[in-house]
């Protein structure tokens, strides 16, 4: 008797050591790059707050491979300086395993030497072409290639027999780039761009420019840049009574920007992710699914629905968990897995990644929307 209460102790000994180690195993660190604050808040505000969200959700459904997850979130505030500095802190101080960030183009184009140099995978989600082409070694993006947002624009003003147009870029990291490839890809779609304008990040008035653009043989305008100035632009175009059709790109595909422009706003096409228009999409769609689901449930835990931007930082993480899941938290095993992700349904399209191509999507991760009502609706 005395045996066998003694093997039971033991036994139970060794559970408890073992659940113990499970307890108290460190967890799986992530770290993000987001403009919580400043200008580009409206990116970075919701990128946050799904990173918030979704760490809670995979912790509270026994973590990463029974791991807990601790995702650290330094606020850049848009500031390529600040990114430089709270990366090399991620990396020195609070060795992550990745990270996931920055919300803005020229951040991102800041930090890639240092996560390329220090061998830690990155999962920007900002949106210019130069920030995964060339491919480079450790850097993915979720945020869908600008270069595809202006065939998506392009393949449009061809059915309205538009082939004369005008440009208006921001002189900032995502403006340079969303303008070159503007220019790079006019001449295969038959395209001529009549007026090539730019505008500061920080201008509060673009009426010159305009004026100009009024008086060329422009037939549409296409606007690239983020809030607040694209509403600025669609506000002086407005009281100018300018009659051409104004585009913008895919980077105020978010409720802000109807909020800033008003009824400016009112009839302005841009391509963007499904996610603002998910409830319009048909059944057969193989993102709706999760779509409605990344919607309903950010807008449980924020009151406002998810959008857009906060989409990439659902891909990011959700990514990144299945890389972990798959080969553990090595930042080299992680950059193997996310490497071979096929068929990643995310919300901003469907992901193939290849060791030729760290963006992974098509053009078919767009959809073209425009403005009713003060609402978004589906281009038909």
């Amino acid at each position: 008797m005395l045996k066998k209460i003694i093997t039971s102790l033991c036994t139970l000994c060794i559970l408890f050591t073992v659940a113990s180690g499970v307890l108290a195993a460190e967890p799986i660190k992530i770290g993000a790059l987001l403009a919580v604050t400043g200008p580009p808040s409206f990116l970075g505000d919701p990128e946050r707050n799904t990173a918030v969200m979704l760490e809670t959700q995979i912790n509270n459904a026994g973590g990463i491979n029974g791991r807990t997850l601790k995702v650290i979130i330094y606020d850049t505030q848009g500031d390529a300086t600040k990114a430089v500095q709270a990366a090399n802190r991620l990396i020195k101080d609070d060795n992550v395993s990745a990270i996931i960030g920055p919300s803005t183009t020229g951040e991102t184009m800041a930090v890639i030497p240092i996560v390329e140099a220090a061998g830690v995978p990155l999962i920007s989600c900002a949106a210019g072409i130069k920030i995964t082409e060339p491919t480079k070694k450790w850097v993915f993006k979720t945020a869908q290639n600008d270069s595809l947002a202006v065939e998506r624009i392009y393949d449009h003003l061809k059915k309205r027999n538009i082939n004369k147009i005008a440009i208006l870029t921001v002189s900032d990291g995502f403006g340079s780039s969303g303008r070159e490839q503007l220019k790079l890809k006019a001449e295969s779609f038959g395209i001529t761009i009549v007026s090539d304008e730019i505008y500061g990040p920080k201008d509060t008035d673009m009426t010159a420019q305009i004026v100009k653009i009024r008086g060329s043989k422009a037939q549409a305008l296409i606007c690239w840049g983020t809030n607040p100035g694209p509403a600025t632009i669609a506000r002086n175009a407005k009281q100018l009574g300018l009659t051409m059709p104004l585009y913008m790109s895919h980077g105020v595909s978010s409720k802000k920007f109807i909020e800033l422009a008003g009824d400016a706003s009112e009839g302005i096409i841009l391509p963007s992710g499904r996610v603002i228009v998910a409830h319009m999409l048909p059944k057969s769609d193989k993102q709706k699914k999760s779509l409605l689901a990344y919607v309903n449930n950010y807008k449980k835990h924020y009151n406002v629905g998810g959008d857009h931007f906060g989409g990439h930082a659902w891909d990011a993480v959700m990514l990144l968990k299945g890389a972990i899941e798959r080969g553990g938290d090595a930042p080299d095993a992680i950059r193997k897995e996310l490497e071979n992700t096929r068929n990643f349904r995310g919300i901003g399209g469907i992901f193939n990644f290849s060791p030729q191509d760290h963006a992974g999507l098509t053009k078919d991760a767009f959809v073209l929307v425009t403005i009713k009502n003060g609402n978004w609706t589906l281009v038909k």
